[in-house]
């Protein structure tokens, strides 16, 4: 039950970072994806390299295991299906996670976007077999791999890097590029009105 709240408070806080750095106005999300405003695009990159810094330097220290962390298995279809989720989050404007909280913030053009991923999920069963025939979901490049060997973790590293120091390197870079990254690189200042 602790968990369960627990997830419940995380998750509430989360929405309400979203909403705030304006992840759930599809206007925001569009002239990110046109270049015209990276403000938001700076917050995501800022935040993944802060996040895999702090991981992985705890891990180094001792302080975070990330050894039971789950890796996805790599297969062609995991590639297809990101293929698809940037094109539904460049013509609807919501990725999941901010559609819920679009939602929640009471957009109703989000609660179509809601029903049309439900939709989805439901053709994607419906037609699992048939995909499955397809070797689409036949694991690639060993199957459950990382970047980098990570001490504790029960999968392979790709390189001979150790996971760590990749891990806060490739924090790091992300951090640098949020820094360095412009307001914007094509068109006019183009000020986003909430809705």
């Amino acid at each position: 039950m602790v968990s369960i709240l627990l997830a419940l408070l995380i998750g509430g806080a989360f929405g309400a970072v979203l909403d705030r750095i304006g992840a759930s106005n599809p206007n925001y999300i569009g002239n990110m994806l046109n270049l015209k405003n990276l403000h938001l695009m700076k917050t995501i990159l800022l935040a993944i390299g802060t996040g895999s810094v702090l991981m992985f330097a705890g891990q180094m220290l001792g302080l975070v295991d990330v050894g039971h962390m789950s890796v996805k298995t790599a297969y062609v279809g995991v590639f297809v299906g990101g293929l698809l989720l940037g094109f539904g989050w460049a013509l609807s404007g919501y990725c999941p996670g901010t559609g819920l909280v679009a939602a929640a913030s009471g957009r109703r053009d989000a609660l179509a976007f809601i029903a049309g991923g439900l939709l989805g999920a439901a053709a994607y069963m419906a037609t699992y077999p048939a995909v499955e025939s397809t070797g689409m979901l036949d694991a690639i490049a060993g199957g459950k791999v990382t970047l980098g060997a990570v001490p504790g973790a029960k999968y392979e590293g790709v390189t001979a890097l150790p996971g760590d120091v990749l891990g806060i390197a490739l924090g790091l870079a992300f951090i640098v590029v949020a820094i360095l990254l412009p307001e914007r690189i094509t068109g006019e200042a183009d000020p986003v009105a909430a809705e």
